[in-house]
């Protein structure tokens, strides 16, 4: 998003008052996304149409707030993961993880949240939900235990994951290519406070559920039966995927060095990878490969990213997110210490009421516009670690605060195992707390003491 500080003329429809235009508009598309009625990128498309016909913003302003380094990386790695997953290697390490703690139901459900922070930070969180939560309900269903504290798990090791890095958590990537913070600066400065939260967490779930977990010797046998080599489907294609894995995550750590930003490095991996996967194949077989590929690319999400752009640059428009940041110092009394512990909070409190990716998308801006109160957009920078550590930490407060709760949601909804909203938060939102009481300490004694 770009803070041009460009205030519309008075041509908006009827003559209305451009700021309540803009704020309805966005306000309603915020509680439509949170009734969940709607498909949430046909609302930000809808909210993003309504700001250019209002007069709020021009087309070519619109287009000019969309920020295409986030579209560009997501859109990249979906497409480098949607290959990837072809070749079974998730399925394989999920497998391989629970044989090594020998079919024990604990010890299977640490080694699953281990595997899911993991793949969480390097692939990204709602990819990796979606390839390691059919898994767990095949295991826990051979195991013959309830599947919810495993899922639950999953939920939070996936937003714990996510949060140490650029490409692990879709506010993340909002906030690198908006504060120009590279793959290298949130490994340096939020991957080592993740462990720690997750080793919290894990314990607290070991005194929550890890104490009923038990399973007959048979049951564990029939685990430690799976073949984790049956999960692996192509092998040529799995030393492509994991080739083409390893360089793009490379290419993140140099690419600022170089000038390069994320989504180039992540577009044109995607684009090698596609190009590996068809070697030797006729055209129309290279055809029919790639429309497969994109087909299994999230464009719901991709375009509910563009329409979502758009709505916050006609509020940033307006002006009001620039009085909304006044409003913030004044309340912090100009304090940065202040500022960022309020950063933190309410980004996590807010984050689990509504999806973290609206809520991160209205708060950029706001950060933005306080660069001159405190010496310019480099002294920022633990105001973006503060807001980082928030919004994907506080998405595990409820099933809504992230995309990837909703997707072990679903796939726990059909396998006959709801999880219903009110057990999940009652279980997660003291847990969410206890995690940004942590990133605040760290926050502190790091940054702001």
């Amino acid at each position: 998003m770009h803070n041009t500080g460009e205030h519309i003329a008075a041509s908006v429809i009827f003559g209305l008052d451009p700021t309540w235009v803009a704020v309805s508009i966005l306000l309603v598309v915020y509680a439509f996304i949170m009734m969940e009625r709607f498909n949430r990128a046909v609302l930000s498309l809808l909210g993003a149409g309504l700001m250019i016909l209002c007069g709020v913003v021009t087309q070519q302003q619109a287009v000019a707030g969309v920020d295409f380094n986030t579209i560009g990386l997501l859109t990249g790695m979906m497409v480098i993961v949607a290959i990837s997953q072809k070749t079974g290697m998730f399925q394989y390490v999920a497998i391989k993880a629970a044989k090594m703690v020998k079919g024990e139901p604990w010890g299977i459900l640490v080694m699953l949240s281990v595997v899911t922070a993991v793949f969480s930070a390097f692939l990204d969180n709602v990819t990796t939900v979606l390839l390691i939560a059919p898994v767990t309900l095949l295991i826990t269903d051979a195991l013959g235990v309830k599947p919810y504290p495993y899922l639950f798990a999953q939920i939070l090791a996936s937003n714990i994951g996510g949060t140490a890095t650029l490409i692990g958590d879709p506010p993340n990537i909002m906030i690198g290519s908006a504060a120009n913070l590279s793959f290298y600066d949130f490994l340096v400065n939020l991957m080592p406070i993740t462990p720690v939260i997750f080793v919290v967490i894990l314990l607290a779930i070991w005194f929550m559920f890890g104490r009923d977990l038990h399973a007959s010797e048979e049951n564990k046998a029939l685990v430690m039966r799976f073949d984790e080599n049956e999960a692996i489907k192509d092998v040529p294609l799995l030393k492509k995927s994991l080739a083409v894995l390893f360089l793009v995550i490379g290419g993140f750590t140099v690419a600022h060095s170089f000038h390069l930003e994320p989504a180039s490095i992540a577009m044109f991996g995607a684009a090698v990878l596609l190009l590996l996967q068809t070697l030797g194949q006729s055209l129309h077989d290279k055809d029919h490969a790639y429309e497969g590929v994109m087909a299994e690319v999230e464009w719901t999400t991709i375009f509910f990213f563009v329409g979502l752009f758009i709505v916050v640059t006609g509020v940033e428009h307006t002006g009001v997110i620039e009085m909304l940041a006044h409003k913030t110092l004044e309340l912090t009394g100009g304090d940065f210490v202040a500022t960022a512990g309020a950063i933190l909070w309410v980004s996590a409190i807010a984050s689990a009421l509504i999806d973290n990716i609206p809520f991160v998308a209205t708060m950029i801006p706001l950060i933005q516009s306080m660069a001159p109160t405190f010496g310019g957009s480099e002294a920022l920078v633990p105001l973006w670690w503060a807001l980082a550590l928030g919004a994907c930490l506080g998405g595990n407060g409820s099933l809504i605060g992230a995309s990837a709760n909703l997707i072990v949601a679903g796939f726990a909804q059909r396998a006959g195992h709801p999880i219903a909203f009110l057990v999940f938060m009652k279980h997660a939102f003291g847990l969410m707390l206890i995690s940004i009481a942590i990133a605040h300490a760290y926050l502190y004694f790091r940054y702001l003491s």
